[in-house]
Order: C-alpha cells, then sequence, then structure tokens
C-alpha cells in the first residue's frame, strides 16, 4: 500500500487536492464520496492525430508520453477508465496487432511471470491472456480449474491464496465466481491484477476489446447506436461495455432481453447520470433495423440455481438469424463475447457483418497492450 498527495482540475476549473491510495488502481479522494471511482489523472494536454479504420477516419489520442508510468496499478471494473486512457490502450493495441502480424512476436516481457488463477470455465479469456504474455516474451503459471484443484478446495482464503500467488509472479490474471473477487484481490496484492471476469459482476477487459472491435469496424465510438440483446442481469460483458459506452457522446443503447433478465436498475440510472440516451425494447428487429452494433449474449444457465423454469422461460427469445441480418444496416455488425449456443444461428457466420470472430482475435491484442502497460508503462 502507498499514499501520495496531487491535485487536479474539477470541470469548472477548481484544484482539487486528492489524497491518492492504491486501491485496486483507484484514486480514494480524502473528502469526497468514495462511491465515486476517481482515477489518476493527467496533467498533460490531449493531443490528437488520425488513423484509418475500414476506411473510415478515427481520432486516436496520444496523451502519453513514452516511458511514464500507465495511470492503473490494476484493471478491476470499467469505471476505472476516461477517453483519454482509452484512446491510448487502443493505440498500443493496434501497435500489438503489428507485432503479431508482422514478426514472431517480442522480447519486451522477457523475464516477466504471469500467474493465471482461473475459478470459473474460460477458453478465450484464458488462453488470449496467456498467448499474450508469450507473444511478448513472458511465461505463464496456470491453473484451470482453481475452485477445484487448488487449494481454495481446501478452504483457503482467496486472501491467502493472492499473497501466496504474488511471491511467484509479476502479475495476475483472476477469474472468480464472486463479484467483488477481482477486487478483493487486488487489496490484497502488491502486483498489478486483472480481473478477467467475477461472477456475475464485471469483465473489463472484455469490454476494452469490444470497444476497440467497434471503433475498427464502425471506425468511431461518438455518435453510435448499440443494442445490448439477451442476458443482460446476468452478463458481466454488457455491465462493463455499457460504462464504456457512456464515455463517450451521443451513444444510443437499446436493451433488448427477456423480462426475467433486464438489466439491472444501478446501471440504467449510470448511464441516465451519464447523458446516455438508452431504452428498452422487446423487439429485437426493430433495434437491429437501427443499431451499427447488435450485441448478443447467451442466456447464462449457471446463473439461475436452481431454477429451471426461469431458465427455459428466456433462453430462445432473441436470437440473430439470417432475418434479423436481413434489416441490419449494411455498415453494422453483429458482436458476440462468447460462448454461444443457439442464440446466433450459424448461417449468420459468413456474412462480413459477423464480426465475433475477429472481436475474438483483438481480445489478444488488447490483452498484450495491458500486459505491456502494467508491467512496463507507456
Amino acid at each position: 500500500m502507498y499514499s501520495s498527495m496531487f491535485s487536479t482540475h474539477a470541470t469548472n476549473g477548481t484544484a482539487i487536492a486528492l489524497k491518492q491510495t492504491k486501491i485496486y488502481g483507484v484514486t480514494k479522494k480524502s473528502d469526497f464520496s468514495q462511491k465515486h471511482h476517481l482515477l489518476r489523472f493527467k496533467n498533460n494536454r490531449t493531443s490528437k492525430d488520425m488513423i484509418q479504420c475500414r476506411a473510415v477516419a478515427v481520432e486516436t489520442f496520444r496523451p502519453f508520453v513514452k516511458g511514464e508510468k500507465f495511470q492503473l496499478d490494476d484493471v478491476i471494473e470499467a469505471q476505472q477508465f476516461d477517453r483519454d486512457i482509452l484512446g491510448a490502450i487502443f493505440e498500443v493495441a493496434r501497435e500489438m496487432e503489428t507485432i503479431e502480424k508482422t514478426s514472431r512476436g517480442s522480447q519486451i516481457l522477457n523475464g516477466f511471470l504471469m500467474s493465471t488463477l482461473f475459478y470459473e470455465p474460460s477458453t478465450r479469456t484464458r488462453l488470449s491472456f496467456e498467448s499474450a504474455m508469450k507473444r511478448l516474451g513472458g511465461e505463464v503459471l496456470t491453473t484451470e480449474n482453481a475452485r477445484e484443484f487448488s487449494s481454495a478446495a481446501k478452504g483457503e482464503t482467496l486472501e491467502d491464496t493472492i499473497r501466496t500467488v504474488e511471491g511467484y509472479s509479476d502479475i495476475i490474471v483472476m477469474r472468480h465466481f464472486e463479484s467483488g473477487a477481482a477486487k478483493r484481490a487486488a487489496m490484497t496484492a502488491n502486483i498489478p491484477v486483472i480481473n478477467a471476469g467475477d461472477g456475475p459482476g464485471q469483465h473489463p477487459t472484455q469490454a476494452l476489446l469490444d470497444m476497440y472491435t467497434i471503433q475498427r469496424e464502425i471506425g468511431k465510438l461518438d455518435g453510435i447506436k448499440v443494442g445490448l440483446v439477451g442476458d443482460l442481469a446476468n452478463g458481466r460483458t454488457v455491465h462493463s461495455l455499457a460504462y464504456l459506452l457512456a464515455k463517450y457522446d451521443d451513444v444510443k443503447i437499446y436493451l433488448v432481453s427477456p423480462q426475467v433478465v433486464k438489466m439491472k436498475e444501478d446501471i440504467k440510472q449510470y448511464l441516465t447520470l451519464n447523458g446516455v440516451d438508452w431504452e428498452e425494447s422487446a423487439d429485437l428487429k426493430e433495434v437491429a433495423s437501427k443499431c451499427d452494433v447488435v450485441y448478443q449474449t447467451r442466456i447464462q444457465k449457471e446463473r439461475f440455481g436452481g431454477r429451471a423454469d426461469l431458465y427455459d422461460e428466456a433462453r430462445g427469445k432473441y436470437i440473430v438469424d439470417r432475418d434479423v441480418l436481413g434489416v441490419m444496416q449494411k455498415h453494422a455488425v453483429v458482436m458476440h463475447p462468447f460462448p454461444r449456443l443457439d442464440e446466433i444461428t450459424v448461417d449468420v457466420d459468413d456474412d462480413p457483418r459477423a464480426a465475433y470472430f475477429r472481436q475474438a482475435k483483438n481480445g489478444l491484442y488488447v490483452r498484450m497492450a495491458l500486459l505491456k502497460l502494467l508491467l512496463l508503462g507507456w
């Protein structure tokens, strides 16, 4: 743990003194409500240049100087990020994309060790993190089912596990079945912790790669219309994505879900407070005809406990198929965080608007960027 004093400016230009304490990468304010998640602010000004993305001009922000320390100690929740940090992460992700596509890798993380603690099943997240670390020259210590095959099965506390594992590695990537577990881990550890999903809570790195994908596919993040479809109550991916979408201007979000898995009220309130236009709808085809992005998710059976009746009520209600594609705009895309069951039919896969496999590949570049930034800085 550490603390220091620094100052920044509020939106009205008033200087604010802040007490910075290392708690999962978030700054605690000494005189303000701890409910407000305030990050380490930057004193330097933002400059802009332009890159091309699918033949569309995209603003890229370059507010950070090479060699500076990354502004976050940990990646725990989407509220940690602001537009400048997001833009800079995406720029580093583009650099990682070049490394992956034009060479056999990099050695910039040679000598670093990453531990992956996964208490829930994962394919893409775990493998993309491990691939990211290895492609940058680092090494991986991994446990695939920590809930059953680690000392957690013997009753060891999460805090004791984290204190032990940090002695073996330089960074921890953790997926857990309990919401808030990643925050507990970050408060315990003295090395960076990345939340790879905590129960029905958040999945911030998925949201980062989702935003990166939208920028790459649509060419912009301001002024877009996004349909969030499926399990919006338990879907940690849509929770984190909603928080990040709220950072951008003139965004419209449509919420399409069965009644039993509607979006949580606290997230809808957050969107409203941040000036995001949103509405709930029961008509997927109508929403799809308006959107730049249809973000489909599965109904998560594991979140229903023993209520098979509620799961059966929700499953299969909203499916993206050729009929839905038929009403979508030519530039629009379909995204999905995976795994997929039957909520997107396989005959959609060959349509160029099906972006979900490209989306999964983008996870590699974003996670390479995060590992580089957390361990080496900008």
